[in-house]
């Protein structure tokens, strides 16, 4: 996918809430929903491409908790295997502030955060599992990049699109963006010509049998 048109997917992706392109995924049968992880704060966004980090423990030696985000270019999201684990942080201040300056898209982590003022103060979407003070220097290391990883029972590749809002967030399959896109913009004009079907006067059982409510998301047969 050339540069141009990466641009207008996040573009589109941008206007679409995470409900819409659930449903889509669920059409498909595309397990993207990654459950358990939430905003810092509601009003947080994310849309991008991930650059996937994957965390394991150390065993007898030490080992890096990863300078990556220096070289990661401007819109990327940050994606954290940690194995979900609430006991030991693999981001926090230092990160936050050099993510924020270098214009990337927001950090997602199955894990939790530290230092979570500094993500709020500075607009910095995160998503996590919950958020504590427990450093990951010598408890964990980065173990690969830019490697397929599992956030929960999700899988995420790289370059595959985030989509995060105040519900929580969603992987897109890379090779299938456009007809996940294509569907979650159906869904959403549908949703909202029943919104404008109730409030014209008509019932809810109404306006959704005429717009076909509970297809929107059946799988595809």
């Amino acid at each position: 996918m050339n540069s141009n048109n990466d641009e207008g997917v996040l573009r589109e992706l941008a206007l679409l809430d995470t409900s819409h392109v659930s449903d889509a995924l669920d059409k498909l049968e595309i397990p993207g929903q990654i459950a358990g992880l939430l905003p810092l704060q509601r009003s947080d966004r994310l849309v991008g491409r991930a650059f996937t980090v994957r965390y394991v423990p150390i065993t007898g030696t030490s080992g890096t908790v990863g300078d990556y985000v220096d070289d990661l270019p401007p819109g990327t999201v940050v994606v954290i295997d940690n194995a979900g684990r609430l006991d030991t942080t693999v981001w926090g201040d230092l990160l936050t502030a050099t993510a924020h300056q270098r214009g990337l898209g927001g950090t997602v982590i199955d894990g939790v955060c530290r230092d979570s003022d500094r993500a709020v103060e500075l607009g910095y979407p995160v998503y996590a599992r919950s958020r504590w003070m427990r450093t990951g220097k010598d408890r964990v290391r980065v173990d690969s990049y830019d490697v397929p990883i599992t956030l929960g029972t999700t899988c995420v590749e790289p370059a595959d699109y985030l989509v995060g809002d105040a519900d929580g967030v969603v992987c897109i399959p890379a090779g299938r963006v456009t007809e996940v896109i294509d569907l979650a913009v159906g869904i959403r004009e549908a949703e909202e010509a029943i919104r404008a079907a109730v409030d014209g006067g008509a019932s809810l059982r109404e306006a959704r049998d005429n717009y076909g409510y509970h297809q929107l998301q059946t799988k595809k047969g």
